[in-house]
C-alpha cells in the first residue's frame, strides 16, 4: 500500500484537484452546533493558521480523489464558500465572486464546467441549490442529508448576514467606507477559510480505501457501527450500472426509514438488534469484528435486503403509527405501545423475529398476540413496576428465542418457543409480595406527574378486566381523584391523594361535573352517569386514607393473580 502525506492548505487542495464523495460514505450530518463551532473556531475566533486534521483520499485518475475522510468538514468548507460567493455578488462584489466561484467550480481539462467536490448522495440539491452560482432551476427532494445540508447553508447565510448588517448598523463607519469594510470583512473571512491547514493522505486506489476506513475507527475517529456496515456491504457489492447505484439507493431507504422516525431509534441500535434476532448473541463493541467475519462477499446482497426489510419492522416496534395496524391488530398495538411506554429494549430481538415471522405469514396473528402479552405482563411487573435490573441474562434469553423464531421453520416449532418463553418469563417474574409493596409507590398527582401515563395504563387494565363502559373513546378519558387533590392542603400527602386506590378514569365532562365536590356528591353523580362502581367505593359513606390503601392493596392483588399474570 502506497501512502503519501503532505501539509496542504484548503486553497492548494481545492485548486489541485476534484474530489467525490465514495459509495461507503455517510451523508452530510453535521448539525447547528457543529457549523457554530467551526464558525466561532475560523471566523469569529481566528487565530491565524488553523490546523483542521487530517483528509485521506484514493487516486482515481489525474488529480481525481474520492475522499475516505473529511468529507464532512470539506462539505462545510465548500458551503461556507457558497455563501460568501452569493453574499459579495449581493453587495456587487462580482470579481471576487467570481474568484471565489473558481474555487468551488471550474473548467476541467477538456474545457467543461466541473464542480470541485462531487457528491452523489445527496443530487440535485447540494449542486443545484449551494453550489450553483445563479439561482436554482431543479426540484429536490428533502431528504435527512439535504434537510442537514440546507440547515448548514441557511446558519452560514445568517452568520454572514449578521457581519454584513454590524458594518451597515455600526455608527463609526462613514457611508461612503461601508461596501468597502463589507468587502474586506468577507475577503477576511474567505482568506481565513482558505489559509486552513490539512495534512493530505493519499492512498493508491479505492481497495486501500476500504481497509483505511476500518482502520481509522480503531485509532479514535468518530465512526458509527453503521458507517462501518455500509463500508463492509459497500466493498463486496461493486455497483453495475452507469445511471443508478442499487446498494446506495438501499442504504439510503435504511435511513430514511429508520432515521426519519419520529421514536428515538437510531441506525447503530437497529443493527445491532437486527443481527441478535438472526446471529449469536453479541455485544454491540464487538458486532462488526464478528460481522466482517461472517458476512462475505457472497453474503453481502442478502444481508443487505434483510436490512432493508427489518428496518420497517423495527420502526414499526417503535414507531406504532407507522407499522398501520388495523382494528384486528389492536391487541399487537397496545402491546407495543406498552413496551414503548416501560422504555425496555431487551425484548426487541424477539419481538423483531416475532413480527418479521407475522409479517411473512410464518404466525398466526392469535400466536403473535399472545406472545406479545407475555412480554408486556412480563415487564409490567418486573420493570415498570418492581424496577428490577438484569444482569444480562434476560437480554441474551430473548435474542436466543429471537434466533431460534428466525431460523424455526413452521408455525407450530415457533408455537413452542413462545411456549418456552411463558415459562423463561414466569421463573423471572418478582414476588407477589414484592409487587404488592411497590405497587403504592406509582402515584399521579398534578404536582407529581411523572408516571401519568403509567397511571393511566394500570387504569385502563383495571377497567378492562372490570368490564367498565365509557361514554366516550378510551383516549378521551381523564383521571380523577376521589378524594380531590384540594385535600394536599389539609394535611393529605401527594402519596395518599395520588395513589391508585383513589384514582379512576372518567371522561372529560364528568370530570369538570366532579371537581372538588365532595366525595358523596361525585359517588352520586357517577353512578347516575352509568358508571361500574367498585363494591368498596359503591358501599362507602366516606373516603378514607385507610379505605385507599385497602382499594390500593385490592388492585396489586388482582393485578398480579389476574390481569398481569402470565
Amino acid at each position: 500500500m502506497k501512502i503519501e502525506s503532505t501539509d496542504v492548505d484548503i486553497r492548494t487542495l481545492l485548486t489541485s484537484g476534484y474530489y467525490s464523495v465514495p459509495r461507503f460514505q455517510r451523508p452530510y450530518s453535521w448539525d447547528q452546533e457543529n457549523i457554530r463551532e467551526f464558525w466561532d473556531d475560523v471566523v469569529r475566533d481566528n487565530l491565524g493558521d488553523y490546523f483542521i486534521g487530517s483528509m485521506v483520499v484514493y487516486k482515481k485518475g489525474d488529480q481525481r480523489f474520492g475522499i475516505v475522510d473529511g468529507q464532512q468538514r470539506l462539505t462545510t468548507i465548500t458551503i461556507l464558500l457558497c455563501v460568501l460567493r452569493d453574499t459579495l455578488e449581493a453587495v456587487g462584489e462580482q470579481n471576487l465572486a467570481l474568484g471565489l466561484h473558481a474555487l468551488i467550480e471550474r473548467n476541467n481539462i477538456d474545457n467543461e464546467p466541473e464542480y470541485v467536490l462531487a457528491t452523489e448522495s445527496s443530487y440535485p440539491y447540494f449542486q443545484d441549490n449551494i453550489q450553483k452560482y445563479g439561482e436554482p432551476e431543479l426540484e429536490a427532494e428533502l431528504h435527512f442529508e439535504e434537510k442537514s445540508l440546507q440547515s448548514a447553508h441557511e446558519l452560514f447565510r445568517k452568520f454572514v448576514k449578521d457581519l454584513v448588517n454590524s458594518i451597515e448598523s455600526d455608527p463609526t463607519v462613514p457611508a461612503a467606507d461601508i461596501r468597502q469594510t463589507i468587502k474586506g470583512k468577507l475577503a477576511e473571512v474567505r482568506d481565513s477559510l482558505l489559509a486552513l491547514s490539512v495534512i493530505l493522505v493519499k492512498l493508491d486506489d479505492e481497495d486501500d480505501a476500504y481497509l483505511i476506513f476500518e482502520t481509522l475507527n480503531t485509532r479514535g475517529k468518530d465512526l458509527a457501527l453503521s458507517d462501518l456496515v455500509k463500508n463492509h456491504i459497500t466493498k463486496h457489492l461493486k455497483t453495475k450500472s452507469a445511471s443508478i447505484d442499487h446498494t446506495k439507493e438501499k442504504w439510503r431507504s435504511i435511513l430514511e426509514t429508520i432515521e426519519g422516525s419520529p421514536a428515538e431509534i437510531s441506525t447503530d441500535n437497529f443493527i445491532h438488534h437486527c443481527w441478535l434476532s438472526r446471529y449469536e448473541y453479541l455485544p454491540a463493541k464487538k458486532l462488526f469484528k464478528v460481522l466482517k467475519k461472517r458476512i462475505k462477499k457472497k453474503d453481502a446482497k442478502e444481508f443487505l435486503e434483510s436490512l432493508v426489510a427489518d428496518a420497517k419492522h423495527y420502526r414499526s416496534i417503535h414507531d406504532i403509527s407507522y407499522g398501520k395496524w388495523t382494528k384486528q391488530e389492536s391487541q399487537v398495538e397496545a402491546s407495543l405501545s406498552a413496551l414503548m411506554l416501560f422504555r425496555v429494549k431487551q425484548q426487541i430481538p424477539c419481538v423483531l423475529s416475532l413480527l418479521r415471522a407475522y409479517r411473512n405469514g410464518l404466525i398466526k396473528k392469535r400466536l403473535f398476540e399472545r406472545a406479545l402479552l407475555y412480554i408486556e405482563r412480563f415487564h409490567f411487573l418486573f420493570t415498570a413496576i418492581t424496577s428490577q435490573r438484569s444482569s444480562g441474562g434476560i437480554s441474551s434469553m430473548y435474542a436466543s428465542l429471537g434466533r431460534r423464531i428466525f431460523e424455526a421453520g413452521s408455525s407450530s416449532d415457533i408455537s413452542d418457543i413462545v411456549s418456552e418463553l411463558r415459562i423463561k418469563l414466569r421463573e423471572r417474574i418478582p414476588s407477589e409480595e414484592e409487587f404488592r409493596a411497590l405497587l403504592p409507590e406509582l402515584i399521579f398527582t398534578n404536582q407529581v406527574s411523572k408516571q401519568r401515563l403509567l397511571v393511566r395504563y394500570v387504569l385502563l387494565g383495571i377497567s378492562k378486566y372490570e368490564k367498565q363502559s365509557y361514554p366516550v373513546d378510551v383516549q378521551h378519558l381523564t383521571i380523577e381523584h376521589l378524594a380531590p387533590q384540594s385535600n394536599l392542603s389539609n394535611g393529605w400527602e401527594e402519596a395518599e391523594i395520588g395513589q391508585l386506590g383513589n384514582l379512576i378514569l372518567v371522561s372529560e365532562d364528568t370530570n369538570q361535573r366532579l371537581m372538588n365536590k365532595a366525595f358523596l356528591e361525585k359517588k352520586e353523580i357517577l353512578i347516575n352517569e352509568g358508571y361500574k362502581l367498585p363494591t368498596i367505593i359503591a358501599d362507602a359513606d366516606k373516603w378514607t386514607r385507610d379505605m385507599i390503601s385497602d382499594r390500593t392493596d385490592d388492585i396489586a392483588q388482582t393485578a398480579y393473580q389476574q390481569i398481569w399474570a402470565i
